[in-house]
């Protein structure tokens, strides 16, 4: 098979979201991760499909050199289940926005969740409606000032993380726009997994939320303020590599390395194939000041794929059915000669 590299991804369209946005970034990092994904998955170039609806992220097909498919707004994840059912041997990503995933698309972004259709969700959480100019999203913080909240929202964001492990969700993966790299294993990391993978990628809007998650992705302070999970490593975070995280009761606590006694044998080890989904769920809602915000894969566990699950029936019906072709079919029932 080919071997390829980010620039066989880049397609030659030129890419219109504004100097600064985040967007730009996961762009980068997904054209990075492509050949990565192909040569493990042993998938040529050809059967890469990218999906979207509608928003600024929903440019993304227009910029990768594979099959797109710009859908209609919140309808995204229906194409994408559509098409991965019609033809298991694709390798589809979707690419949506907070809004669009979760407001309108939300019944479909939670039901292909719970069948765990085998495609690969990127959803950028900007936390803001860009495209149509800033309007609150289902992610807003509460009481954030937008131009349909102008006194403040008075209702409580969607969390996505705790969205997707609440429907059952096999995959869940939160990355920070600057980081790149770890975009990039994120990515790879989904491609491997059978089922659907969702990736929050928690972006910046320079012209309508601009600073959305500057609380933890500020070079001074990311560190503290962040955690990075990878399986099988301790929940060890901080500038000095000197936080952690522990199990107290029913619920995660922060602790101080050297101090009362605690020593990196404490800290927690990040089991994210556990089926139990409860530790996932409290990583999933971590929030800064009390928590740092969980980034890598928080959860990957194994379960039966809806597409494969209809591919099977269908084979088992046709092996049992006395009808083999459209002939059989049109005699099958009752027949009059005219």
């Amino acid at each position: 098979m080919e071997k390829y590299t980010f620039k066989d991804f880049k397609s030659d369209q030129e890419v219109r979201w504004c100097p600064g946005c985040g967007d730009h970034a996961v762009l980068a990092a997904m054209q990075r991760a492509m050949p990565r994904v192909s040569e493990l998955s042993g998938c040529s170039k050809e059967k890469f499909v990218v999906v979207s609806g509608i928003g600024c992220s929903s440019r993304l097909p227009y910029y990768m050199n594979t099959y797109g498919f710009h859908s209609i707004h919140g309808r995204a994840t229906a194409i994408s289940t559509g098409i991965k059912v019609a033809n298991p041997e694709l390798a589809v990503w979707q690419a949506c926005g907070d809004g669009d995933a979760l407001a309108i698309g939300g019944n479909h972004f939670i039901h292909a969740v719970r069948r765990n259709v085998d495609i690969n969700i990127i959803l950028f959480n900007n936390q803001i409606y860009g495209l149509t100019k800033g309007q609150y999203s289902p992610t807003s913080k509460f009481g954030a000032i937008t131009k349909t909240s102008p006194y403040g929202t008075v209702e409580h964001p969607f969390n996505p993380g705790s969205l997707v492990l609440g429907a059952k969700g096999t995959f869940f993966a939160r990355g920070l726009d600057t980081e790149l790299k770890l975009n990039e294993e994120i990515m790879v990391a989904a491609a491997s997994h059978a089922g659907t993978s969702v990736m929050e990628m928690l972006t910046n809007c320079v012209i309508f939320n601009d600073g959305a998650h500057s609380c933890i992705s500020s070079r001074e302070t990311k560190a503290d303020r962040t955690i990075v999970l990878r399986h099988g490593e301790k929940m060890i975070f901080g500038r000095n590599r000197d936080k952690g995280l522990i199990l107290d009761g029913m619920g995660l606590r922060v602790v101080t390395i050297g101090e009362k006694g605690i020593t990196e044998d404490d800290i927690l080890t990040h089991d994210a194939h556990c089926e139990n989904a409860g530790i996932h769920m409290m990583l999933a809602d971590m929030k800064y000041p009390d928590f740092p915000v969980a980034l890598g894969v928080i959860r990957d566990v194994e379960d039966v794929t809806y597409d494969c699950g209809v591919k099977l029936q269908v084979e088992q019906v046709r092996d049992k059915s006395k009808i083999k072709c459209v002939d059989d079919l049109l005699r099958s029932g009752s027949v009059w000669e005219v």
